[in-house]
C-alpha cells in the first residue's frame, strides 16, 4: 500500500507539494469520522483512486465556469493573458511555472465561489444541540450546506458578492474560510483539491497561451444541474494567439478574427527561388471560417507559384483596391447579407458609384448552400458584378461552391483553371519548384510526456446558415497512417511552423499521433493534382514515378482518381517507393471539414 502511494506521488509530481504529500501520508493513518474505525487498505486504495480521477466531472465544470467568466470580463481576461505570457515561457510548462500562475488561481477560486461545481455537502450532529441558538438538532441529524448561498454571504464577502472579482483572493489572510468551502469540509473534504487546482491552472494557462476566446453567441449563463453544476449549452470560438514570424498577431476589430498586419503578411512569404514577386491579394468575407480557410490556402499556393501574396478581410479594403497585380476574393453570404467582415466593403460598393476601379484585376469564388435558394450566392454575385460595373477587369468567371452538393470538387475545378488565366494575363511562366522548397512544417518526436489529446467536442460551423459538425477520421484510417510511417499511437509530436499557413494544426505543444491524425487533418480526402505532383516528386522508383505522373493528365485524373475518390494515403500505400516525409504529408492534407 505504501509503495502505491509513493508511486502515485512520484508519477504525479505531487511530492513537490508538501501539502499533497502530507495529505496522502495522513490518509494511511486516518479513521472513519463516524465510526472511529481505522480505514482498511481497500478503503484507502479507493480514496487514492478517487483522489486521481474523481475530479473529471467537477474540474470540467470549474473550467467551463472560469472560461465563461473570462469571456464576459475582458479586463480580467487581459490580466490573465499578461500573466500567462510572462510566466509560461517554455513549450511545455514546468511545475514551478504553473505554481506561479497566481492570477489564474485567483480566477479559479472566484469561479468556485460564485458557482461551486459540487454545490452541497452534509454535516451531522455528534450530539443533541441547538444550532445557532435556535434550531434544535438531535444526535446524527443531517444538515445540508448549500454552497452557492454560503459563498454569497454578504457579512463575509461584502455587498458586491454577485460580482466576479478574482482580486478577492489576492491576500490569503483576507479569505473568509468559513464562508468558502468549494471542496467540502473537514475530514470528508475532497482529497484531490490540490491536484484539481493544479490541473485546472495548467489547462487554463495553456488555453490562454495559445488561443483568444470569442463569445460568438453572446452567451447568457444558464446553470445545468445534474450531479454537479455546469453552464448549460456554453459554446465559444477560439482563434490562435501564435506569432507570425515572431511578431504577435493582431485582433481585427470588425471581424474578431486574427490577422497579420499587411507588413507582417508580406514578410511572411517563404523564400522561393526564381519568384517573379507579382503582387496577389486574397480577400475574404467569412463568418465562421470556411471562406477564410480557402483564402489562406490560396495565398500559400500563390507564394509557391512565385507571387508576393497577402491575405486580409474585405473590410480592410473598403474604399479602394490595389491596381497592381491580381485580387482573388472568397466570400459567403449570410441570409443574403454580407459576412460581418465584408459589410463595409459591400456598403462601399453600393454607395460609391464612381468608376474608380479601372486597372483592378480580380476573380471571385462564392461559398453557399442551395438549401437557401432565395439568397444563394447573393453576395459573391453582387461583388463580382459590381466590380465590373465600377471598371475592374474580371480575370476569370465567378466560381461557386454548394455545400449541399460537391463543394470541394467545384472549388478544385475553379482553382485549377484560375491559375493558368492569371499567369496568362500577367505574361508569367508557371513555376514548378521541388516541393521540398515548400516545406514549412517541422516535427519533433518527444518521449515521456503524458497524453495531450485534442478536443473531441463537436463544434458547430456555419456558412450562409449551413450548419455541420466536426467529424473525425475512422480508427482504420488512422491505423493505416501509423503503420505507413512506423509510428505508435501514443507517440508525442510537437509541430512547429507558420500559424498563418497551417492554422488548422496544433503548433508548439505536444499531441499524441493518434489525436493529431484523428481530429486535425482529412485522411479520406481525394488527392488533388498538386498533392499528386508532390507524391511523384518524392517517388524514387522511376517506373512508379512515371505511373504517378501519368495520372496528372486531366482525363486520367478524372477517371482514375476523382471518380474513385482515391486518397493520398491510398497512393502512399500503393507506392512504397514514395518517400514523402511525415511532416510533408501532414502539411499537404486539408483540414478536417464539417460534415
Amino acid at each position: 500500500m505504501v509503495s502505491l502511494v509513493v508511486r502515485i506521488i512520484e508519477e504525479r509530481k505531487l511530492g513537490e507539494d508538501p501539502g499533497a504529500e502530507d495529505l496522502l501520508s495522513r490518509m494511511l493513518k486516518s479513521a472513519d469520522p463516524v465510526t472511529g474505525e481505522k480505514l482498511s487498505d481497500e478503503n484507502i486504495r479507493y480514496q487514492i483512486i478517487t483522489f486521481l480521477i474523481a475530479g473529471h466531472e467537477t474540474t470540467s465544470g470549474l473550467l467551463s465556469f472560469a472560461l465563461y467568466f473570462l469571456m464576459k470580463h475582458p479586463d480580467k481576461l487581459e490580466k490573465a493573458y499578461a500573466e500567462v505570457d510572462q510566466v509560461l515561457t517554455d513549450a511545455i510548462p514546468s511545475y514551478p511555472q504553473v505554481r506561479n500562475l497566481k492570477y489564474i488561481r485567483m480566477i479559479l477560486n472566484e469561479s468556485l465561489r460564485l458557482w461551486p461545481t459540487a454545490p452541497l455537502f452534509s454535516l451531522f450532529a455528534k450530539e443533541d444541540t441547538l444550532l445557532a441558538g435556535k434550531y434544535p438538532l438531535k444526535k446524527r441529524d443531517v444538515v445540508n450546506v448549500l454552497l452557492p448561498k454560503l459563498h454569497r454571504d454578504r457579512n463575509a464577502w461584502g455587498n458586491d458578492v454577485e460580482e466576479f472579482k478574482p482580486e478577492r483572493f489576492e491576500d490569503p489572510s483576507n479569505i473568509p474560510h468559513d464562508a468558502f468551502k468549494p471542496f467540502g469540509n473537514g475530514q470528508r473534504a475532497c482529497i484531490g483539491q490540490q491536484f484539481a487546482m493544479h490541473e485546472a491552472t495548467l489547462l487554463i494557462g495553456m488555453i490562454l497561451k495559445h488561443f483568444h476566446l470569442i463569445d460568438h453567441t453572446n452567451y447568457h449563463l444558464k446553470v445545468k444541474e445534474t450531479l454537479t453544476l455546469k453552464p448549460d449549452g456554453l459554446k465559444m470560438q477560439v482563434r490562435p494567439r501564435e506569432t507570425f514570424n515572431n511578431v504577435p498577431l493582431v485582433m481585427n476589430e470588425t471581424s474578431t478574427t486574427l490577422e497579420p498586419t499587411k507588413e507582417q503578411a508580406s514578410q511572411g512569404s517563404p523564400s522561393i527561388i526564381g519568384a517573379h514577386n507579382t503582387p496577389l491579394l486574397v480577400l475574404y468575407g467569412s463568418n465562421m471560417g470556411t471562406a477564410e480557410g480557402i483564402a489562406r490556402d490560396l495565398a500559400v499556393t500563390a507564394r509557391f507559384k512565385g507571387f508576393r501574396s497577402e491575405v486580409a478581410p474585405l473590410d480592410e479594403f473598403a474604399g479602394g483596391l490595389p491596381k497592381e497585380g491580381a485580387i482573388l476574393i472568397i466570400t459567403s453570404s449570410y441570409n443574403g447579407n454580407p459576412p460581418k467582415n465584408a459589410r463595409k466593403f459591400v456598403k462601399w460598393l453600393k454607395e460609391d458609384d464612381a468608376d474608380s476601379l479601372n486597372g483592378v484585376k480580380f476573380a471571385v469564388f462564392g461559398c453557399g448552400d442551395t438549401n437557401w435558394a432565395s439568397t444563394y450566392q447573393e453576395i459573391p454575385t453582387y461583388i463580382d458584378e459590381k466590380l465590373c460595373e465600377r471598371g475592374a477587369t474580371r480575370l476569370f468567371h465567378k466560381g461557386q461552391g454548394d455545400a449541399s452538393s460537391e463543394f470541394e470538387k467545384q472549388y478544385e475545378e475553379w482553382h485549377a483553371q484560375v491559375w493558368p488565366k492569371v499567369f496568362d494575363v500577367f505574361g508569367l511562366k508557371s513555376m514548378n519548384h521541388s516541393s521540398s522548397v515548400h516545406n514549412t512544417l517541422t516535427v519533433h518526436f518527444v518521449n515521456g510526456l503524458s497524453g495531450s489529446p485534442l478536443p473531441r467536442e463537436e463544434v458547430p460551423n456555419q456558412e450562409d446558415y449551413t450548419i455541420g459538425f466536426i467529424s473525425q477520421n475512422s480508427a482504420e484510417l488512422v491505423e493505416r497512417v501509423l503503420n505507413r510511417y512506423g509510428l505508435d499511437r501514443n507517440t508525442q509530436i510537437i509541430l512547429s511552423g507558420n500559424q498563418v499557413e497551417v492554422n488548422h494544426l496544433p503548433l508548439d505543444f505536444p499531441v499524441r499521433a493518434w489525436d493529431l491524425l484523428s481530429f486535425s487533418v482529412d485522411l479520406a480526402d481525394t488527392v488533388t493534382p498538386d498533392q499528386l505532383r508532390v507524391l511523384a516528386e518524392f517517388t524514387v522508383c522511376p517506373p512508379h514515378k512515371l505511373e504517378l505522373e501519368s495520372l496528372l493528365s486531366n482525363e486520367a485524373y478524372q477517371l482514375q482518381i476523382a471518380r474513385k475518390g482515391i486518397s493520398m494515403l491510398h497512393l502512399l500505400e500503393k507506392y512504397p517507393a514514395c518517400e514523402l516525409p511525415f511532416e510533408r504529408f501532414i502539411e499537404l492534407l486539408s483540414p478536417l471539414k464539417s460534415r
